[in-house]
């Protein structure tokens, strides 16, 4: 674990370095958020990069590592190092001295920072019985991770082939993963460089979401609030907490430490002669634990749409002229910057691309005037972007098409789409027009900080602007949203994946453009008087209370779920001692074969995953039973995919019956238990 943090801290010194390109206007603990996520992706693309010319091994790594720094020259401008200066000064300016709001913060961080710790703890659990996972959802995404990161540790797959379907070129984003290999080929073992990266993605992701919220509405406490929101999300399972609680007889301390299943994902649910699906899983659990893309896509994406606010927001805020120093043909250079770091996501995570891609394209419309900043933007975007994107629609065996067919209600399934909605998201909705509906009704509050700002000498207190300029503030911000409104309306008719329910990667988006309204109606509750104070506490307990349960299901250990037992391990380890890199494995197709464990190919694996990403894997399938049958027939079939070496485990055994009598005569080169792998390319040979 150590380890991993000084290398996440190397890294995250050349992405501090590069903020500096992009915002002037900082503070420290957001510029070492920003520098880790930033960071992080310019070393694993990168990594991708010099490995076609050296290979991916301890040569590629380094030298990514050390181009991933050279970001550090910035500082040998006078100007910005004093800014560095500045900006360190300030940080320790606030950490002297103590008082309740610096307790609070500190508690705060404190709280997430430890939560993060014990929850992504259970991601990935090594024991002497095999592998667990802690995650209800985790069980096939984590096989699914350990596959990606092993073949380019152990399984020579560079350029990146598909490890899953062998012989395609791997389009999924793997550059999280990439990373995490980095690690383990230097040293770090593959749970403690999961566990760190995790922690560390989770954390920035917190840190930049406030900023991002202080930015658009001015209120701390509202900012404050958001990332919770994020975090605990969560509709209205609660309520079948509680009547699960009152049929057993368990205490309810007894009953919180044994909860029988999650509150925000699942079909189990009845209400009155009806059934409830949840399908708005909490955050936390369905997608940050599960989807490591996302959790270091969503941070990256963040800081690209605080820089899309500030160009859409420039002359309302007088930033026209801000950067002039650094200007070309009349637009800020730390523009094209922004675009270079959006630029990296096709290989990070695809659907946060996409939800940039929206987001500029309305914004544009919506201010052609500063066309020369977008044209600056799109043009930083397309330098990286697009030689990603032609490597990896070439060869691909992904089929675009099934990207996209209108499909009403997202996975409501038979449940009336209002109704849905309400008992999946709760009173997010509700809170979200009503915070829409105080921006539209009158000027917003200089924030509460106002009134401790006049306390403070008349020199030193920031500007916070007219009214005039806060109600053109609130038409600006309303604007700002209604590309993410067109997210919800589009996920909600349309499929944007294969699976249905793969849209959530587009809505929490929709869900991150709407916090700042929900946290801004709470915080507006929480001033306006004592009787609405108490209203905005109870919303804010409904907002969070069924993803919190969840949360709390997964970090306080409740959940074991075995993924590779002791035999499965030692079988891999036996594989890679007795095979080449890039051998070629046939085995069930399922998401936990062995197979994963040593990072060599697989012919085929869980059809799930392949469908998921528009891969037809029909044919395929049938010849992997044709083969387990035996016979002649499975001889040609071996013949024409090439395959080298068949596994026999519990797996085959329960699902394909395999035909043991016909692999007799392959010679077995390695057995433990109930596994065997037979070498079937002598028998073709002689």
């Amino acid at each position: 674990m150590l380890s991993s943090l000084v290398l996440i801290l190397t890294i995250t010194v050349g992405g501090v370095a590069a903020t500096y390109l992009i915002s002037d206007d900082e503070p420290l603990l957001w510029r070492l958020a920003a520098g880790s996520v930033i960071g992080q992706c310019v070393f694993g693309t990168l990594i991708f990069a010099l490995s076609f010319l050296l290979g991916f091994g301890p040569a590629a790594i380094l030298l990514a590592l050390l181009f991933s720094l050279t970001p550090l020259s910035v500082f040998s401008k006078r100007e910005t190092f004093n800014s560095l200066r500045h900006d360190w000064s300030k940080a320790k300016g606030r950490l002297q001295g103590t008082n309740f709001s610096k307790a609070s913060a500190f508690v705060y961080y404190a709280f997430f920072l430890i939560l993060f710790l014990f929850f992504f703890d259970r991601a990935m659990i090594v024991k002497d019985q095999g592998i667990f996972t802690g995650g209800s959802q985790n069980l096939g995404d984590l096989p699914f991770h350990l596959g990606i990161i092993y073949s380019f540790v152990d399984g020579a797959n560079f350029p990146p082939l598909n490890p899953s379907f062998a012989g395609a070129k791997f389009a999924y984003p793997f550059v999280p993963d990439l990373v995490t290999a980095a690690f383990v080929k230097l040293g770090i073992g593959v749970r403690e460089a999961m566990l760190a990266q995790n922690v560390s993605w989770a954390f920035a992701l917190l840190v930049i979401l406030e900023r991002f919220v202080l930015k658009l509405v001015n209120d701390r406490l509202a900012a404050k609030l958001a990332p919770p929101l994020l975090f605990f999300s969560g509709g209205l399972g609660f309520l079948w907490f509680f009547f699960d609680y009152a049929a057993q007889g368990k205490s309810f301390f007894e009953f919180l430490s044994n909860l029988p299943k999650d509150y925000t994902l699942g079909d189990q649910f009845r209400w009155g002669d009806s059934n409830v699906v949840l399908r708005w899983g909490n955050s936390m659990i369905a997608l940050f634990l599960t989807q490591r893309s996302l959790l270091l896509g969503m941070p990256l994406t963040l800081i690209v749409l605080g820089g899309l606010w500030n160009i859409f927001n420039a002359k309302s805020l007088g930033r026209q002229d801000a950067n002039a120093e650094f200007s070309v043909f009349r637009f800020p250079f730390s523009i094209v910057f922004v675009g270079l770091i959006a630029g990296l996501l096709p290989l990070v995570h695809l659907h946060s691309l996409f939800v940039l891609f929206v987001v500029t394209a309305f914004l544009f419309f919506m201010r052609p005037s500063r066309w020369r900043e977008w044209l600056a933007f799109g043009a930083g975007v397309c330098i990286v972007a697009v030689p990603q994107l032609i490597w990896s629609i070439t060869g691909s065996a992904t089929r675009a098409t099934e990207f996209f067919q209108f499909h009403f209600g997202w996975d409501s399934r038979e449940m009336n789409f209002l109704w849905f909605w309400f008992t999946n998201a709760g009173l997010f909705i509700p809170l979200l027009l009503f915070g829409i509906y105080i921006l539209f009704s009158s000027p917003r509050s200089r924030d509460a900080d106002e009134a401790k700002e006049k306390k403070r000498p008349k020199k030193s207190r920031p500007e916070i602007g007219s009214n005039s300029q806060l109600s053109t503030l609130n038409s600006q911000l309303l604007l700002f949203y209604i590309p993410f409104a067109f997210l919800f309306v589009l996920a909600n008719v349309a499929r944007l994946a294969p699976w249905e329910w793969d849209n959530i990667k587009v809505l929490i988006y929709w869900l991150v453009g709407s916090s700042p309204f929900v946290a801004l109606a709470l915080a507006w509750m929480w001033r306006k008087s004592s009787g609405l104070k108490v209203a905005a506490v109870a919303c804010f307990i409904i907002l969070i209370v069924s993803g919190a349960l969840d949360v709390w299901r997964t970090a306080s250990g409740q959940i074991n779920y075995k993924v590779f037992d002791a035999d499965a391990v030692t079988i891999a380890t036996r594989i890679k001692a007795t095979t080449k890199p890039d051998a070629l494995f046939l085995n069930a197709p399922t998401y936990n074969s062995a197979v994963v464990l040593s990072g060599r190919r697989s012919l085929m694996r869980y059809p799930g995953h392949l469908s998921s990403h528009g891969i037809d894997y029909q044919q395929r399938e049938q010849d992997v039973k044709q083969i387990y049958r035996g016979g002649p027939a499975a001889l040609g079939l071996m013949e024409k995919y090439g395959i080298e070496y068949v596994l026999v485990s519990p797996e085959e055994k329960n699902g394909l019956a395999p035909n043991e009598a016909f692999f007799f005569q392959f010679p077995v080169v390695a057995e433990v238990g109930q596994y065997k792998v037979y070498d079937v390319r002598q028998k073709r040979d002689r």
